[in-house]
Formats: C-alpha cells, structure tokens, sequence
C-alpha cells in the first residue's frame, strides 16, 4: 500500500545496514530504524536528529523563565527537559548503555521535578523540605533498580505512573483554585488584589479567570493530544516494525524517514512535554494571583505557547507597532 502510493516519487534506495563508529551495541533496547544505514557516526539517524527539537524547546523554555522571573523549579525542570533531549541524542546515535541511563533517568528526573512543582505549591517549608528528600530517594530507588534489572518495561511504568499522577494533582490543583465555583472562602480572603465586595469587580475577575481555565483546557487538549499521538505511533513502531521496514525499503529516501514511528514519538512528546511546563508556569503565576502581572501569549495553534509578563509582551508589541509605523513614514518620504 505504502509502496504504491510514493512510487510516483522520486527516491534513493535505502543502503545496508552496517557496523558504525560505535559498534558493537551495548544497550537493552534497539528500536525500529535500522542501524548505521546513511552514515557510521549515527546509529540511529532519524531518531537522533529528530532530538534536536528537544534542544530548540528548552533553550526557549530557558529563554522565558529566565528574562520573565518565573519559578526556578521551571527553570531547572527545562534544564533537565534539555538533559532529556541530549541524552536521547546521544543515546540514538551510540546505542550504549551509558547513554541509554542518560536518556531514561534523565526522563524520570524530571518528571520528579514537577511532581514536586505541583506538590509542594502553597506547602509549609517542613513539608517541602521532606518531599524534596523522599522524591530524591526515589529517584535513587529508581536509577539503582532500574540499573541492576535492566528492564526496559519497569523504567517504561515508572515513568506512565508519575506523569499520570503530577498530570491529575495539577488538574485538581487547578480547578479548585481558578474556577470561581470550586474555589474556598479561604482563598478568595487569601487574595492580596481584595476587590472589597464590589460586585461588578468580582464579575470581571471572575470572568477572567473562567476564559483563563479556558486557555489552560484547549492547552491541556492540545499537548495531551499530540503526547498520545506520539506515544500511539511509538507502539505501532514497535508492533508493526518488521512491516514498517520492508515499506521503507521499497519506497526509498527521503519518503521512509516518515516510517519513522520512534523519530514522531520524540517530535510529538517533546512538544506534548513542553506544553505541560508552559502549563504548570502559568497555573503557578495564577496560584499566586499574579494573573493581572503576567499572560499567556498563544496566538496560533501551528505555535508554541509562552508566558511572558505583560509589560514585556505590551511593550514589544508596541515596539514593533511603532518601528513598523516609522519605517512606512520613512519609506513614503522616500
């Protein structure tokens, strides 16, 4: 079917599969596109460069939180976003073993990093204190284990299992606090921004916190959607692989590269990954009643969401407005 459809294209066949600069392979796992085909210094071309967004999304993640004063949980939560990324590359293009533990325990690291982001928020020092050192156990727990099992499926569990539990707390975290039905008495006396009964302020406050859970759901959708998207086309690479290759071989290249089921799993979990730190940065921002300082600036579906502060955003945007306004004058005068 695949072959039938890209024949009219034009092609290279695919070379052989050889040994590389690496060789011999020392990891537990050994994905679906073969090895060393298109050049012996990358083991795995496809899945090592498609990593490179990982590096892209970080530095902009590193960028936001560090020119706009965000949390430095997020900060360091990118950073290991960008061990993730390198470590994948390297692994991928080595396929050792030492860079497969960097890969995947850079995953878990992270992950811990938000769990902890989610629940430590609004805690006392005590208990921040004493869930920092029991998810530092745990993420040793899990390095040591991981290492003297080596199986791939406990790493695979762990890390379903923490994503699932930090995504619902975040939720619940979020309702209960923004959406103006849910929220305590407690909170709203907790308010620094009091609007002093004054209904018609409570009104607008209220609306604008309904149009932002609102941002935060299609937000939700959209990284979750594309996260599954690739977590689905990751399976189907790993069931259907034997398939997947002779459709490669029998269409050529470039055309196979889009065979690539384990490369659209690091495109559409990175994406899907920094979605959900752009998320937890801006519910912490309204955790903080800070909604009036900062915003989430989203303007396209086919982009990547940002929060900026407000002034920052405005003056830029004013910026731009009055270079583009002077630069029309100049070109009328000429």
């Amino acid at each position: 079917m695949a072959a039938r459809f890209f024949s009219w294209l034009p092609s290279v066949p695919y070379p052989p599969a050889q040994d590389g600069r690496w060789s011999p392979v020392t990891s537990t796992l050994n994905w679906c596109e073969e090895d060393y085909y298109l050049t012996i210094y990358s083991a795995e071309i496809v899945n090592t460069l498609t990593n490179l967004l990982f590096v892209y999304l970080a530095a902009k993640g590193i960028h936001m939180c560090l020119t706009n004063g965000h949390d430095t949980v997020f900060l360091v939560a990118y950073v290991g976003y960008l061990l993730v990324g390198s470590g994948s590359f390297l692994f991928h293009a080595t396929l050792k073993y030492p860079m497969q533990l960097v890969d995947e325990l850079s995953m878990i690291y992270t992950t811990c990093l938000m769990v902890y982001a989610t629940f430590s928020y609004n805690k006392t020092r005590k208990y921040r204190t004493i869930l920092a050192i029991l998810l530092v156990s745990l993420a040793l727990f899990i390095t040591l284990y991981y290492h003297y099992l080596q199986d791939p499926t406990f790493h695979q569990t762990v890390y379903a299992l923490l994503t699932v539990i930090v995504f619902f707390r975040a939720v619940y975290v979020m309702e209960v606090n923004i959406r103006p039905r849910l929220r305590s008495k407690e909170r709203e006396a907790a308010n620094p921004h009091s609007n002093g009964g004054v209904k018609s302020v409570q009104r607008r406050e209220d609306s604008r916190d309904r149009e932002i859970l609102r941002q935060m759901w299609m937000m939700i959708a959209c990284g979750l959607g594309i996260f599954l998207g690739g977590f689905w086309l990751w399976h189907l690479d790993n069931v259907h692989c034997t398939t997947l290759r002779r459709w490669r071989r029998q269409i050529g290249m470039p055309w196979g590269f889009f065979l690539e089921g384990h490369g659209w799993w690091h495109l559409m979990t990175g994406i899907g990954a920094y979605f959900y730190i752009v998320w937890g940065i801006w519910l912490r921002h309204c955790l903080n009643y800070k909604q009036e300082d900062y915003e989430l600036v989203w303007p396209r579906m086919t982009t990547v969401p940002v929060v900026v502060k407000r002034n920052r955003h405005a003056n830029s945007y004013a910026n731009g407005h009055a270079n583009g306004h002077a630069n029309g004058s100049a070109k009328k005068g000429l």
